[in-house]
């Protein structure tokens, strides 16, 4: 009985030690891969969007298009909500103030999808149909104003560059670039 004690014990400790192990937290994430990340979840965004707005643009401006097109866009805009938020916050001193803005323009991307979504779901006959298409516009100009914003100052956020210089060498943030432009277009 007594020999049994120590290999209790090694095996108690073995376990303990097997528990810690497991609740490792995840490796910082680093500047070049968050700023990827965020032009890339951005970037699916508005390709989705784009797509939802040519589908209506195209002279198919009908309550049931403008409902599919609001709800796509509701879609694409929740899915861009986690993505961003799953993120995290990049390793570099303006971390912190990086999320934070991230988070804001996750939570005013929300409130204009919503907006879309009311506007097209209330949209009644021929003229509510064009209303909620004025809406729909008039709120895509300020998403990507909002958008536009936060990644000037993303870019602006730390003394060093480091954000500036991720979000420079990233290609997707030049896709992105690219995207946004033609967005309104």
């Amino acid at each position: 009985m007594q020999r049994l004690l120590p290999l209790a014990l090694i095996l108690a400790l073995a376990l303990l030690a097997a528990g810690c192990g497991s609740k490792k937290s995840p490796a910082p994430t680093t500047t070049a891969d968050w700023a990827n990340g965020v032009c890339t979840a951005i970037d699916t965004w508005a390709t989705s969007v784009k797509s939802s707005v040519n589908s209506i643009t195209a002279g198919n401006v009908s309550k049931t298009s403008l409902q599919s097109a609001g709800n796509d866009m509701k879609t694409a805009t929740d899915t861009l909500q986690t993505d961003l938020k799953a993120l995290g916050k990049p390793n570099t001193t303006a971390g912190q103030q990086a999320k934070d803005s991230i988070d804001q323009l996750s939570t005013d991307l929300k409130t204009d999808a919503d907006s879309i979504k009311t506007a097209v779901d209330g949209a009644s006959g021929i003229s509510g149909a064009l209303t909620a298409a004025a809406s729909v516009t008039s709120t895509l100009t300020t998403m990507k104003t909002q958008i536009s914003s936060t990644y000037t100052t993303l870019k602006g956020l730390d003394a060093k560059g480091e954000l500036k210089t991720a979000f420079d060498q990233s290609s997707s943030c030049t896709k992105l670039t690219d995207q946004l432009s033609s967005l309104s277009s």
